[in-house]
């Protein structure tokens, strides 16, 4: 088996053969070194590289499965974390000047269990500044380039690790989301990307008890391998009070479901957004595939008007309360938008906090009442493709101007306001060769569902196989 064939194997598999000693951890990560030895100066997806540890930690590995150890789920797989979150002993900085020395002394909880899990920690992924915006870039280490056309972005937050996976650097990747950072950069890289329902990945340290807007979650090559990511860091942790203390392992389990008579609506701009019709053109066709699964598809969307002031409203507090001290420390060394975020945060009174939140609920009681009539929800990740890496964000979008870098992302935050799990699956290319993903939208804690609905469609069209030429 070449090295290229042994970095795109998909996480299962890979998993299984390292178990059974098919292959070692010793050289499935050597194959990921020379894989990003080759790839990443084209892409600037792994930022920090820790090749001698993770040459200790897969020698490591192999010797504990010679003794005969009980070994965990993602035992040998090496895995390079994003650039926000804590790695104990690896640089950090959160794409920031402020951090570009700092080394944290411990790992943050889904690092955590991804390396209790077995994981080799092979270094960490790009990220914007604090993992503000959906497009990779920063002032420490710069852009992220899409894989598949070196001169388009990867989207954001997470888009170092969707290039990285994209681009077979690594098998598996972890991400967070608050306005789409997993979804958006898993439609833009032909990968798949999960935003969990509040709770089920736990967030620690957090900067709220009670936040539920920015979530963590997995990202991988197929569907089954986010699930098998999601089976790791998913469960209760007493730190946290919103963790859902329900069982992880059946993500683990098999995928594999009839969809049959299974009720799908289908919204192409939830509400009337702007959508480029290149977009469009990729995902009208792609939808159809769920009607040849035996599904009910028809035309209906939620009613997202609360969504706005909702995400923008909370967003705002969380920055203020997260970012407003170092702020005043580093006043010229942050970027301007990020500014601008917590100056809007430190606007906002009590009662406009209370009324996010109460329109908030109206928006979970609303989706409640929507998915007693659909089981899914389809709809655009992103409203654009790709888009030139340059850029900071698109000023237009099927000619209305984008006021800001948030007004682009509408499609992923409107549902991040929902708290319904969404997960980004491959579904075609445009024309000129830019990736797009599909949304799929289950009901509140349903993501074994989501999960099996995305897996069946991936399945049937096949969309996510087609790799990046490098």
């Amino acid at each position: 088996m070449s090295a290229e064939e042994i970095c795109y194997l998909p996480a299962r598999e890979l998993a299984r053969r390292l178990r059974t000693r098919d292959l070692s951890a010793r050289e499935v990560l050597q194959a990921h070194l020379d894989r990003i030895e080759q790839v990443n100066p084209q892409i600037n997806a792994i930022v920090t590289l820790t090749a001698e540890r993770a040459l200790s930690e897969a020698a490591a590995a192999d010797e504990r499965l010679a003794r005969g150890e009980e070994v965990g789920p993602l035992h040998g797989i090496p895995v390079a974390h994003k650039e926000t979150h804590d790695v104990a002993g690896v640089r950090t900085t959160y794409g920031s000047p402020i951090f570009a020395d700092h080394v944290p002394d411990g790992d943050t909880l889904v690092v955590e269990r991804i390396r209790n899990a077995g994981a080799i920690t092979l270094g960490k992924t790009n990220a914007p500044e604090f993992g503000a915006g959906s497009h990779t870039m920063n002032p420490v280490f710069g852009a992220t380039r899409n894989p598949y056309r070196r001169d388009l972005s990867a989207g954001g937050s997470s888009g170092g690790a969707a290039a990285a996976l994209a681009a077979g650097l690594q098998p598996l990747a972890e991400g967070s989301d608050m306005g789409g950072s997993l979804r958006n950069p898993a439609s833009f890289c032909n990968v798949v990307g999960l935003r969990p329902s509040p709770g089920r990945v736990p967030t620690w340290p957090a900067t709220l008890p009670w936040e539920v807007l920015g979530v963590q979650g997995p990202m991988g090559r197929t569907v089954a391998d986010v699930a098998l990511l999601l089976s790791v860091i998913a469960g209760h942790d007493e730190r946290n009070p919103i963790s859902l203390d329900q069982p992880a392992a059946p993500f683990a389990g098999s995928l594999d479901a009839d969809l049959a008579g299974l009720r799908v609506a289908w919204s192409p701009d939830l509400g009337g957004l702007p959508v480029d019709p290149a977009v469009s053109a990729v995902l009208e066709p792609a939808v159809k595939a769920f009607a040849d699964l035996g599904c009910r598809v028809e035309p209906a969307c939620p009613d997202l008007a609360a969504a706005d002031e909702v995400f923008r409203t909370l967003r705002g507090w969380l920055f203020h309360a997260g970012f407003s001290g170092l702020l005043e420390e580093h006043p010229d060394k942050m970027k301007q938008t990020l500014k601008d975020n917590i100056a809007f945060g430190a606007t906002l009174s009590g009662a406009d906090i209370a009324s996010a939140q109460t329109r908030q609920l109206q928006l979970i009681t609303g989706m409640r009442e929507f998915f007693s009539q659909y089981d899914l929800l389809l709809a655009p990740v992103s409203q654009v493709p790709p888009f030139p890496v340059e850029w900071e964000y698109p000023e237009t979008v099927a000619g209305q101007p984008m006021h800001d870098y948030l007004e682009w992302m509408r499609s992923a935050y409107s549902i991040s306001a929902t708290g319904c799990p969404a997960l980004s699956v491959p579904a075609g290319f445009t024309e000129d060769g830019r990736p797009v993903g599909l949304q799929i939208i289950a009901p509140m804690r349903g993501e074994l569902g989501l999960l099996r609905a995305a897996h069946a469609f991936e399945q049937a069209t096949g969309y996510g196989s087609q790799r990046p030429v490098f």
